[in-house]
């Protein structure tokens, strides 16, 4: 037995050993990329990936930031997920000429840690998606509104900047004002905490640097941490892909016209499969982005005028309104005027053009499918021609589309005589002499 614990303790040893590099391997710096407007795709990829780094113990997340800003309720769901991690947060304005204007500010300030690199600037955080409009008779009702909104935001932005410690009073001044700042004067007013070249230069500085979180103070250890990326999945694209508001758009009318052109053609199922995804996507896209119903209404009020022209003689006057009450509609359908969420008017008149030509296109296809003669079914008898088989007084027989049918005449008929059908009554025809036109 004696001999077998310098033995164990060897094996104990060298088990240790050999685990050291997995356990060091294990604490890893997760690293989180946001470029463009702050939106519901790149809401869900922060929070879902602070989400894995707290799942796999990561020792920090590291948010790459370039914005202009973004939406509210998106900037709220990735504020409200850094706030609530366990995981320190390290939000990191990168590369050199990058920004966290607007929603991008209020990130950085929620965050733990805030760095920027050389040469970039944040600020501008003033709301900008409620600015007041022309009308002056609403203008006092947009004052009061803005100053509502003005205010909290200002309060929210202080609230943070109390919670980490950093500049307050220029937080409030970046909402009231929309003042910005370069990277050097940020880190001297205290508004961020280091600049950084790169990420190997911001892990340098945060190693051994003090952190409060969850009531505690830790001390960062990024010397030894391996840096991990983490690229957005597939549905992440999927959504920043939909999610911006042109492809929306063009999925809501492709959606919208191919059921049209389902219901005017039943049975072509083709139309009325790949209408009801680009419908179901769109619809998806736009209820994650301020919409306004009015100019939702308005493009559909347009599309029902554009194809009412084909049916209803207005020499136009429909199909002009329909277009203008669509372009309308599409200029108010986004509700907001943050940059990379408006419809720009290079976009809005081809499809305006577009939608009235198809729909000029598609309703006249249908108008010529109505009036054209039936083809099949009993009505399909009604007008056509035959050859009674014998001499007729009253009723007889004949062939009509090669088929021997019992038929009745007001006037007598020799055999072989050409008959025109005048109407059907069951298995029994309506005929008259037919000399041809």
């Amino acid at each position: 037995m004696n001999a077998l614990r310098p033995l164990s303790r060897f094996t104990l040893f060298t088990f240790l050993v050999l685990l050291l590099p997995f356990a060091a391997n294990a604490a890893s710096v997760r690293v989180l990329a946001v470029q463009g407007a702050i939106g519901p795709a790149s809401a869900d990829y922060l929070v879902r990936g602070l989400d894995k780094a707290i799942e796999h113990q990561a020792r920090l997340v590291v948010i790459e930031l370039d914005t202009p800003g973004g939406l509210d309720t998106s900037m709220r769901d990735i504020i409200q997920a850094i706030l609530a991690s366990p995981v320190p947060v390290a939000t990191y304005v990168f590369p050199q000429g990058a920004r966290a204007a607007s929603a991008g500010t209020y990130i950085l300030y929620a965050s733990h840690i805030a760095a920027m690199a050389p040469a970039t600037n944040l600020g501008a955080a003033t709301p900008i998606e409620l600015a007041p409009s022309g009308d002056k008779s609403a203008a006092p009702a947009d004052d009061t509104r803005m100053r509502k909104v003005v205010h909290d935001a200002a309060a929210y932005i202080r609230g943070l900047a109390e919670l980490r410690g950093r500049n307050a009073a220029w937080a409030e001044r970046a909402v009231r004002e929309a003042v910005s700042l370069p990277a050097s004067e940020a880190l001297k007013l205290n508004v961020v905490d280091l600049v950084a070249t790169d990420l190997d230069d911001l892990l340098r500085q945060l190693n051994g640097r003090s952190v409060k979180l969850d009531g505690r103070t830790i001390t960062l250890d990024t010397a030894h941490a391996t840096v991990e990326r983490v690229m957005p999945d597939w549905r992440s694209r999927l959504l920043a892909v939909i999610g911006d508001p042109g492809i929306a758009y063009i999925l809501m009318l492709l959606g919208l016209y191919g059921l049209i052109y389902e219901f005017a053609n039943p049975g072509m199922l083709f139309p009325g499969v790949v209408g009801g995804i680009c419908l179901l996507l769109g619809l998806f896209a736009m209820q994650a982005m301020p919409i306004s119903y009015a100019g939702l209404a308005l493009m559909l009020l347009g599309i029902v005028l554009m194809i009412s022209e084909a049916f209803v003689p207005s020499f136009g006057a429909l199909g002009l309104g329909g277009i203008a009450a669509f372009i309308l509609g599409s200029v108010m359908l986004i509700d907001t005027d943050l940059p990379g969420y408006g419809l720009p008017w290079m976009l809005i008149v081809p499809v305006a053009l577009i939608s009235a030509l198809f729909s000029f296109f598609v309703a006249s296809m249908a108008l010529r499918a109505r009036q054209r003669p039936v083809v099949t079914g009993a009505e399909e008898l009604v007008g056509a021609t035959g050859i009674t088989l014998e001499a007729i007084e009253r009723e007889g027989w004949a062939r009509v589309h090669s088929e021997r049918w019992r038929v009745r005449s007001t006037v007598p008929l020799p055999p072989g005589s050409t008959i025109r059908v005048r109407a059907r009554h069951d298995l029994v025809l309506d005929v008259e002499p037919w000399q041809g036109e």
